[in-house]
């Protein structure tokens, strides 16, 4: 009638053997297509610490040219002389409505890495650096970006917020 006994069949070990082999494919796809995107985000942060890296050897050989000699009291003295320029600054760009990971690496890349330089420039540039990086960012509207990432440079994080909260994926409704 009715066997329990999975190995009482005589295919059992045949399919056992194939459902071992089907666990193993699915298991090396998974693992495959969550490797890409551990990848990407290391790629990424790779790519910021290497910008950290520059600005800090740039500094250094600054430090060392603009160093002055100042003579006090009849002792030699070096002062350095501090850089006017400011380290630029990496903001999480995925807080403004309508960026998610991809948009911000595009953003990255072609330079703008702040609240400040996002909220710089003009929806017709940011559409332009879109369309210049991948067709699919074609459907993006970043209209209200600059006015949401100007919200946050500011640090008013309650005006963002709020209006961030009537928005429709970062579009005016």
């Amino acid at each position: 009638m009715f066997e329990l006994n999975p190995l009482a069949n005589p295919d059992a070990f045949w399919q056992h053997l194939l459902m071992l082999a089907v666990a193993l494919i699915l298991g090396y796809i998974i693992g495959y297509i969550s490797r890409k995107s551990v990848i990407t985000d290391m790629e990424t942060e790779l790519s910021r610490l290497d910008s950290d890296l520059k600005y800090c050897q740039d500094q250094k050989i600054v430090m060392k040219k603009s160093a002055e000699r100042v003579q006090v009291n009849n002792v030699r003295t070096v002062v350095p002389v501090m850089p006017v320029a400011e380290k630029i600054q990496h903001d999480d760009l995925k807080i403004i409505e309508g960026i998610g990971p991809k948009i911000e690496s595009v953003l990255k890349n072609a330079g703008i890495n702040s609240f400040r330089q996002l909220s710089q420039k003009t929806a017709e540039q940011i559409s332009e650096i879109l369309a210049n990086s991948d067709s699919r960012f074609q459907v993006h509207d970043p209209t209200t970006w600059p006015r949401q990432a100007e919200l946050a440079a500011n640090g008013d994080w309650d005006r963002l917020k709020a209006w961030q909260d009537e928005l429709n994926g970062g579009r005016i409704e």
